[in-house]
């Protein structure tokens, strides 16, 4: 102890001894010293030294720290003073940044002490062990110590982790711990372990991590929470990102739809602090790192689904037309919504129903799109709505359709109270700000998506330019704004439009071209040599006039492909042409662009292409350089091989609309066939139970006999009684005449049932046609005669279908020949083209296979009707003997009882009349 004091008290224990000096002799006390108060003293000593002579106890005292932790591991003080000394150590976070030199240093001393201590993997196998503890004193510092290492070097030692046996688990048991601060500590080192290795995330995910996440942010308040539902959504994020298995496991969970009081955010006057803010944040993140366009289609679907079935997407809408919501989370809100209902139709049809509290109330799309095109708004906020709106079209012909009826004369709200989206695309399309120019052509573009029909409907749209000129077509507003030379976007924009509206659309391409100017101002743009800013605009003029030529039908005799592209090669030149093409993918917002289907950019004048745009432009790049090039001749044969496969494609689309509807009528077989079946087993059952209730005949009929037998016997008895009693003669012999005349009636009964019994017997083995049977019994025969006749009736029913089937089968084959010999007469007519030949013969082998097929299910069809026919043939057999049976055993039954009762009638009159007897002569 006075050693102590002389260390900790400077000067006043005599000579100062210098720190390096100091530390060497804490080292050797801890490393000589028998007693372990000793130890843990020096052990003190060193941990109070450590943070301001980081260095030097590092390089001295470090191996004797860690033999500290093999050693004494019974005393937890001495545990934790070494911990803690590690950790101020390997840490970075108590060094006082004071220069940018200095903290470069402190991050290097950090990392290669680090280093140092992972070199041995049995330090970290060590350091999970004690994390077992449960002694605060021990358990806390070791949580600090090995999410500091991991933050130094995280790759290094998630491999060690990774390795050790049940390392994983020892630190999942931390976010179980009952002390806080243990619990929230533990989140952040498994936020370090979990930080880019998905096996790691894996093993966590399935240690029931989601679950303990999950229950930890809903005791904190959920986004009302605080700094420790902010760790766990992080660590729920390190969890999901980029992890396809966990993200499955978390959907097959259930949890999704714990997420919903996520967003139960209350009134808007409950106000919005900054940890609520990012929480919320998070939160939000969370949902479209589940459903991000980055994922496997099905995945997302599956999350889509999920979170409309739960009820998420909902209270997402909700917070969309809330008021006083902040606006960064408005427009992650926005953002959100767009990836869950992005491709999935029952989310789309969900949103496009969403109404604002407005009066009148206003469609949740046509606000969002008001946002859009009004320059007021904040840039982040327009791009959010923009693509929510994409998301809203994105496969869906139906939300496609809606948006452009909006546009159409009939549609039009005549009155102006009301404003559709269509109206609102059309006036950001045509205002003066270049950004709404931009973002309602591209809008507007979306809702052209590979979807012709829409991009025919759109050229009826007419434009009232101003009061007492005729009206103008879109698409002619569109050229005249282009050729007005506006600003950069503005075109880009409108160019954009043109060339999605027209790719792969024949009929707006006549129409384009049927405006003269059009193409003279195409090829004057191409033509010019201008600067690097508008050498964008000449790319995509040099597109939008390649795909008039890729996609035209020469309906126009002054502007055929051969006319166009002879004037290119007067006017610009096949290899300028080709080289201002080449302009569009080599711009550097291009490869931007094409990345993600969001719009993220940093600021306005970055807005220049759109990543569905992209994607058009890749695919047509390449036919346009081949069209371009191509000859006239070989143009024709092209178009001669296109014709002729037109036709070989409408001829095999007939045979596979016939195959279709004999697929069809199988399936209509099958299904019949299933219900005889279904009949059958019925009617199986009905005759399993008419057997149970012959037996049950059969023994009633039994019990009756025996009744009989037993009746048979009081007679005797009380015959041989009469005898003793002492009777007189005369009484005993008339007596005796009354018992032998009913002996005699008994054994008459008895022969009739002999009788009956022959006969049930010979009906049994005859079985003939039944007579006059019971109300009940001629119910069921009607019954079973009218099933009988229905399946009769459906069996005729499949035997005709069977025999049309038949005689369409020689058609098929039939037809299948002509076009075998019209393939090969073409094939000598047209050597050339050996992909048609190909294709044909492909599809005559495809149609010929799928006759096969057909012809094969049809035996197998047959076989199990005639196989139905027998059965149902034995069935009816069955059936008939088991109701003549039972009526036959029903109306013998009827007489036993009869004959019974009188018989038991007349025994009661013989023995009244003999008791008489007895007590007249007893008197």
């Amino acid at each position: 102890m006075n050693f102590l004091r002389g260390v900790m008290g400077g000067q006043s224990a005599g000579p100062q001894h210098t720190e390096a000096e100091t530390i060497q002799k804490l080292c050797d006390r801890v490393a000589s010293s028998t007693l372990l108060d000793d130890r843990r003293n020096a052990v003190r000593a060193l941990k109070s030294l450590s943070k301001k002579y980081r260095l030097e106890v590092g390089i001295q005292a470090m191996e004797h720290l860690i033999h500290v932790l093999q050693t004494d591991r019974s005393d937890s003080e001495i545990i934790g003073y070494a911990l803690d000394t590690l950790y101020n150590i390997i840490s970075n976070d108590e060094e006082e940044e004071v220069e940018e030199n200095s903290t470069r240093q402190s991050e290097d001393l950090g990392s290669q002490f680090t280093e140092i201590f992972i070199k041995q993997q049995e330090n970290v196998t060590l350091l999970l062990s004690l994390l077992e503890e449960f002694d605060f004193h021990v358990r806390w510092p070791g949580v600090k110590l090995l999410t500091s290492l991991l933050k130094q070097l995280g790759p290094q030692v998630q491999q060690i982790i990774l390795v050790s046996p049940m390392g994983v688990s020892r630190l999942m048991d931390l976010l179980a711990d009952s002390r806080e601060v243990i619990r929230n500590d533990g989140v952040l080192l498994l936020q370090a372990l979990t930080r880019n290795n998905g096996a790691i995330q894996k093993i966590v995910a399935f240690e029931n991590a989601f679950e303990r996440l999950l229950d930890i942010i809903t005791e904190e308040g959920n986004s009302d929470g605080g700094i420790v539902v902010e760790d766990c959504l992080i660590l729920l994020q390190n969890l999901l990102k980029n992890n396809n298995s966990n993200q499955n496991f978390f959907k097959e969970g259930s949890y999704i739809q714990r997420m919903k009081p996520w967003f139960e955010v209350g009134d808007e006057n409950s106000g919005w602090s900054a940890q609520k803010v990012t929480n919320l944040h998070l939160m939000l993140q969370l949902v479209r790192v589940l459903v991000s366009p980055n994922n496997p289609p099905g995945a997302t679907s599956s999350c889509q689904k999920a979170m409309f079935q739960c009820g998420l997407l909902q209270q997402l809408c909700t917070i969309l037309m809330a008021t006083g919501v902040p606006a960064d989370i408005l427009t992650e809100t926005i953002n959100t919504v767009s990836e869950v209902i992005r491709g999935c139709q029952v989310n789309q049809d969900y949103f496009a129903s969403v109404n604002a509290p407005s009066n009148p109330p206003r469609p949740a799309i046509v606000v969002l799109l008001m946002s859009m095109v009004n320059e007021r708004q904040p840039f982040v906020l327009r791009c959010a709505v923009l693509y929510c709106f994409q998301c809203f079209l994105y496969k869906n012909q139906k939300g496609q359709g809606e948006i452009v009826s909006t546009l159409l004369p009939s549609t039009i709200d005549a009155t102006g109270i009301s404003v559709s989206a269509g109206q609102l695309l059309c006036g950001g399309l045509f205002s003066t700000d270049s950004l709404s120019n931009w973002c309602a052509a591209v809008a507007l573009a979306h809702a052209l998506q590979e979807n012709a029909t829409q991009k025919e409907q759109l050229l009826r749209v007419q434009l009232a330019t101003s009061i007492g000129n005729p009206p103008v077509s879109l698409l002619q507003q569109c050229t005249n704004i282009l050729s007005q030379g506006s600003k950069i976007q503005t075109r880009v924009g409108l160019l954009m439009l043109l060339c999605t509206w027209l790719s792969n659309c024949p009929i707006a391409v006549t129409h384009f071209l049927h405006n003269s100017a059009n193409v003279p101002f195409l090829t004057g743009q191409i033509a010019e040599n201008l600067g690097e800013e508008e050498q964008l605009v000449q790319g995509l003029c040099a597109l939008l006039l390649g795909i008039s030529i890729y996609f035209n039908d020469n309906s126009l005799e002054s502007y055929t492909k051969e006319k166009l592209k002879q004037l290119i090669e007067k006017r610009i030149g096949k290899e300028n042409f080709i080289e201002k093409l080449g302009f569009i993918s080599k711009h550097e917002f291009y490869s931007r662009a094409s990345q993600k289907p969001q719009p993220n950019f940093p600021s306005p004048e970055y807005m220049i292409f759109d990543h569905e745009f992209t994607k058009l432009v890749k695919e047509l790049e390449g036919v346009i350089t081949k069209a371009i090039h191509k000859s006239s001749e070989e143009d024709k044969k092209e178009e001669e091989v296109k014709k002729t496969l037109e036709q070989h494609d409408s001829i095999v689309t007939h045979y596979k609309n016939m195959i279709r509807e004999q697929d069809l009528q199988l399936e209509e077989l099958k299904q019949q066939i299933s219900t005889l079946k279904c009949q059958n087993e019925q009617l199986q059952t009905a005759v399993t139970q008419q057997v149970s209730q012959i037996q049950q005949h059969k023994d009633q009929y039994n019990l009756l006999k025996v009744q009989l037998g037993k009746d048979n016997q009081p007679q005797g008895s009380y015959n041989d009684g009469s005898q003793m009693n002492g009777i007189q003669p005369e009484e005993i012999g008339r007596l005796r005449e009354e018992i032998e005349e009913l002996k005699s009636n008994q054994e008459l009964l008895q022969n009739q049932l002999a009788e009956k019994d022959s006969l049930i017997e010979n009906l049994k083995s005859s079985q003939p046609s039944p007579g006059a049977n019971e109300e009940s019994s001629a119910t069921d025969s009607a019954r079973d005669s009218e099933q009988i006749a229905d399946l009769k009736q459906e069996l005729a029913t499949l035997k005709s279908q069977l025999n049309s089937q038949s005689i369409e089968i020689t058609k098929l084959q039939t037809e299948k020949q002509e076009l075998l010999q019209k393939t090969e007469a073409f094939a000598k007519s047209v050597p050339e083209p050996e992909q048609s030949e190909t294709v044909t013969a492909a599809k005559a082998t495809d149609v010929e296979g799928r006759l096969s097929a057909l012809l094969q299910e049809t035996k197998e069809l047959k076989n199990e009707i005639k196989a139905l026919s027998e059965e149902r043939t034995a069935i009816k057999e069955q059936l008939d003997a088991s109701n003549s049976t039972i009526a036959i055993l029903q109306n013998e039954k009827n007489k036993l009882e009869v004959d019974i009762t009188d018989s038991k009638k007349n025994k009661t009159i013989f023995w009244c009349c003999w008791l008489i007897r007895i007590r007249k002569y007893f008197h």
